[in-house]
């Protein structure tokens, strides 16, 4: 058997030379309902057949997406909600906010946070120092 087998080049030479073989023929595409009629039942897998042509897929696929059962957005999706909604910052918390003071506030409104912030921490401090020095309280 090894002995019979033939060189690359000489076979490659001999099936240059030789008529090609006829191909077996090609089956027709299938016969497909027109597009007007289908519905969202209807059975859309003869339109995937490689020899259907693109712009009749697209049309059938087209026809098969724009029910209305395709348009609900997936509750999963983290971008497919509107999460534009919902109650606006409130002027206190504002307020307490860092990139709102250099950004959104007037001179005046800057003032008044800082010397708010400032007796804040005033109070807190005087508040701190009664605290240690309860009895039988230890500092952790």
């Amino acid at each position: 058997m090894a002995d019979e087998k033939e060189a690359f080049l000489s076979r490659w030479s001999r099936l240059k030379r030789e008529p090609p073989a006829e191909k077996p023929a090609e089956s027709p595409a299938p016969a497909l309902p027109p597009v007007e009629s289908l519905t969202p039942e209807s059975d859309f897998t003869d339109f995937m057949h490689p020899k259907v042509k693109e712009e009749l897929r697209r049309l059938a696929l087209k026809k098969l997406f724009s029910d209305p059962h395709f348009n609900l957005p997936d509750p999963f999706e983290a971008y497919s909600g509107d999460w534009t909604g919902g109650e606006p910052i409130t002027p206190e918390l504002l307020a307490t906010l860092n990139q709102a003071r250099t950004v959104l506030f007037t001179e005046e409104e800057k003032k008044a946070a800082d010397e708010r912030e400032a007796a804040a921490k005033a109070a807190e401090k005087v508040e701190g120092e009664a605290k240690q020095d309860e009895p039988g309280r230890q500092d952790t």
